[in-house]
């Protein structure tokens, strides 16, 4: 390695990887830069790359650090180095784009250079496009739901997997969920795998209702949602070995079933994750031989469809499904005997904001304005919505006054920031100080 004016150059997989800015600091609580970053997955690149390796990945970039908003980067940038790959990746809106593929550690570090502090690969290879080769459990907790239910749900899931002939893999999510990823042979679409984590969802539900749910709509849910539409086409979630951006660069860590049951996210940061690596290696290395098949969950599908189960709702950005139930929160449903909407839930949107601190802000200036129906609300009557724009997230927060009494709610005002994701949106800018 050796270093330049501004930037320093790494060498990996035969190849030597500029590394602009190195001193640039991503993680300002824990004064980490941008060189450590890079460091941490050269150290653990093996691992890293057996979450991504051929795999077409979205490019997640926070060219400001952790603690700024990052945006979605499809497509390649244009200018690349010839060693790196791309393959083109058709949407469900219609649109393709070339996404890049990493194979190895100097690719890895590449993309890392760029600013892309978590890795998000597609589930599918670039030799076959529609046809996953993994199947992903994500274990979204409420808020104040206890890591001890997201542990017991991750429990209930290897149970589950296994009465189906299915290995399950678990990681920590790296933020304050459980994922649990399951190889499987490249025979079935996307909608079908998507079906199957339906159907591990709910009969997880079944099995533990008090803790465990299936539910989209978030004013339906409590306890630990299984996000069974993460394998919907297009969607990605954060690999192996990534570092997420959170204040103590927590890794999303690779897991041996016995150390579910006591595991604490925190243990495993970008400082200490390399050490458990060279002294344990990758608790997931066996997981490409270990391809399944989804016939038998597939089949438990089949039989939640005769129950009476169908199809349940899919992400707002994606086309109304054939079977697809009535795309509509329940408290915006319109009552059948008047027209007007009776809703199940009262709940009310408080404020919009590009940034998630300026809409937490909102919400406490809503709370002053209303001291009596704050004092009323319980953690789960806060709903903090992290919501998807055409090239970054945006955050809403909307508040359930369920358990304020019907006289004493406050009216549904203007929400306070009142942002609008399309209103100035910029196509982003590919050259950046990243």
């Amino acid at each position: 390695m050796s270093r330049m004016a501004k930037q320093t150059v790494i060498e990996a997989a035969g190849r030597e990887v500029v590394v602009t800015n190195p001193d640039k600091v991503y993680f300002p609580q824990a004064g980490y830069t941008k060189l450590q970053l890079v460091q941490y997955y050269a150290a653990v690149a093996e691992g890293a790359l057996r979450g991504i390796a051929g795999r077409p990945i979205v490019l997640k970039r926070y060219v400001n650090g952790a603690d700024q908003e990052p945006f979605f980067q499809k497509r390649a940038p244009e200018q690349h180095p010839d060693w790196i790959e791309t393959v083109e990746l058709l949407f469900p809106s219609g649109r393709s784009a070339k996404e890049v593929v990493v194979r190895d550690a100097a690719q890895l570090l590449w993309i890392v250079n760029l600013g892309c502090i978590d890795l998000n690969p597609h589930p599918v290879r670039a030799d076959d496009l529609d046809h996953p080769d993994e199947l992903r459990v994500d274990l979204d907790p409420g808020p104040g739901v206890p890591f001890d239910d997201i542990r017991k749900v991750a429990l209930i899931v290897r149970e589950v997997l296994g009465e189906l002939d299915l290995r399950g893999w678990p990681k920590t999510s790296g933020s304050r969920g459980i994922h649990v990823n399951v190889r499987i042979e490249k025979k079935w679409t996307f909608d079908q795998v998507r079906r199957a984590a339906l159907a591990v969802a709910r009969e997880v539900e079944r099995r533990a209702p008090a803790i465990a749910t299936s539910k989209w709509w978030k004013e339906e849910r409590h306890g630990v949602f299984l996000d069974y539409n993460q394998n919907a086409k297009d969607r990605t979630v954060a690999s192996a070995w990534s570092v997420r951006p959170t204040p103590d660069a927590r890794v999303s860590m690779p897991l041996e079933w016995d150390e579910v049951a006591d595991v604490d996210p925190a243990a495993f940061t970008l400082v200490t994750a390399p050490g458990r690596f060279a002294e344990r290696g990758d608790a997931h290395a066996g997981i490409d031989d270990a391809a399944g098949s989804l016939d038998k969950l597939l089949e438990l599908s089949a039989k939640q469809e005769a129950a009476g189960q169908g199809d349940a709702p899919w992400p707002p950005m994606y086309k109304k499904q054939s079977g697809e139930p009535e795309r509509v929160a329940p408290s915006r449903k319109k009552g059948s005997a008047t027209g007007r909407r009776k809703p199940t839930q009262p709940l009310i949107i408080v404020s919009k904001a590009q940034h998630k601190e300026d809409a937490l802000a909102g919400l406490e200036r809503w709370k002053e304005r209303h001291p009596k129906a704050a004092a009323l609300l319980e953690v789960d009557d806060v709903l903090v919505d992290t919501m998807r724009g055409r090239s970054s997230t945006w955050t809403r927060i909307r508040v359930n006054l369920r358990h304020v009494p019907e006289d004493e709610r406050p009216a549904e005002e203007t929400p306070d920031p009142d942002y609008d994701p399309w209103s100035s949106y910029r196509v982003p800018k590919t050259r950046s100080s990243s």
